[in-house]
C-alpha cells in the first residue's frame, strides 16, 4: 500500500516574533515529521499577501516544499498574474487555488472569482508548472444550494485543470467516505485529501466550526464540555479522538491528511507519532 501523502497548514503571522517562532522552532520540528509540502493560507482579499509571500520565500529558500494559497478576493488578474511570476521564480511547484472571500469594508462592488476560473488562469499563464490543489467540502459549503451542485463544483475545478483536492476539516469520518463515493459516482477520479483540525481550544473550535459548517459530533461536544476549564483533560481527549479519527481514515483507505496545525508543533506532533508515520 502507497505512503499516505501527509502536508501542513499555517497562517502567516502578524508579527516578526511569531514569523521567527514559525519559521525557526515550529518548522523545524514538523518538517523533521517529512511532510510532502506546507501550506500557507493568504487573507481575505489578499490582505496577508506581504506576510504569505514573506513566509513562502523564506521556507523554500530553506530548502522546504511549501505550497502558497492563491484566490482572487479583492485581487485583479494582474495582481495574481504577478505573484504567479513571483512564486514561479522562487522554484514554488504547488499552489492551493482558492476561491477566498472578500475582506469586510470592501463593499459588494468587488466580485469574487471562482476557484475554477483561477485554475484556469494559473494553466493558461503557466502551463503544467504548479501541482494545483483545491478545496473539498465533504460536510458541504454553507453557501451550497444542494449536495450535488457542491460535488458538481469540485469536479468543475478539477476538470479545469487541479492535480487534486483537500478537504475541509470533519470529524465525522462517514461524511468523508460517503462523499468520496458520490465524487466517484459524479466522475471524480483525483484524489481527495482529508483535512484534520486537532483539538486544542474547544470554544475556539466551536465557534469556528460554526461559521465555516464543519459539524463537531454531539457526543465529541458533550465530553468537551464535562471537562469545563480541565485543559489537560480536553488535550488529552483531544489527542485520542483526532488519533483515532486519523487512523480510521488511514485504514480504511484515505489518500493522505493535511492537518490545519494553527501553528504550533503540538498536538499535530502527537499524533503524526500515534499513528506510527
Amino acid at each position: 500500500m502507497a505512503k499516505p501523502r501527509i502536508s501542513f497548514e499555517y497562517f502567516p503571522p502578524k508579527t516578526e516574533a511569531g514569523k521567527d517562532k514559525l519559521l525557526n522552532m515550529t518548522t523545524t520540528a514538523l518538517n523533521e515529521l517529512n511532510p510532502e509540502f506546507f501550506s500557507i493560507t493568504y487573507g481575505a482579499g489578499g490582505t496577508t499577501r506581504g506576510a504569505t509571500l514573506g513566509v513562502v520565500s523564506a521556507m523554500s529558500e530553506a530548502g522546504i516544499d511549501v505550497a502558497p494559497h492563491l484566490s482572487f478576493g479583492g485581487d485583479d488578474e494582474d495582481a495574481v498574474n504577478d505573484l504567479l511570476d513571483t512564486y514561479k521564480a522562487l522554484g514554488i511547484k504547488r499552489l492551493v487555488a482558492l476561491r477566498g472571500d472578500i475582506p469586510s469594508g470592501m463593499g459588494t462592488a468587488n466580485q469574487l472569482v471562482h476557484a475554477s476560473e483561477l485554475v484556469a488562469l494559473v494553466r493558461e499563464r503557466s502551463g503544467d508548472h504548479f501541482e494545483i490543489e483545491v478545496a473539498a467540502y465533504p460536510e458541504i459549503h454553507p453557501e451550497s444550494n444542494s449536495y450535488e451542485s457542491d460535488v458538481q463544483f469540485l469536479k468543475t475545478k478539477l476538470d479545469a485543470g487541479a492535480n487534486s483536492a483537500i478537504s475541509q476539516y470533519f470529524y465525522n469520518v462517514e461524511a468523508y467516505f460517503y462523499y468520496l463515493d458520490q465524487c466517484a459516482a459524479a466522475g471524480i477520479d483525483k484524489p481527495i485529501y482529508a483535512g484534520i483540525m486537532p483539538i486544542t481550544n474547544y470554544e475556539n473550535l466551536a465557534r469556528f466550526s460554526h461559521n465555516c459548517g464543519a459539524e463537531i459530533p454531539r457526543w465529541i461536544c458533550k465530553r468537551m464540555e464535562s471537562y469545563g476549564n480541565d485543559r489537560d483533560s480536553i488535550r488529552k481527549f483531544g489527542l485520542e479522538v483526532v488519533t483515532q479519527l486519523c487512523q480510521t481514515l488511514l485504514d480504511s483507505g484515505a489518500p493522505g491528511i493535511h492537518f490545519y496545525t494553527m501553528n504550533q508543533v503540538e498536538p499535530t506532533s502527537t499524533i503524526y507519532k500515534n499513528l506510527g508515520l
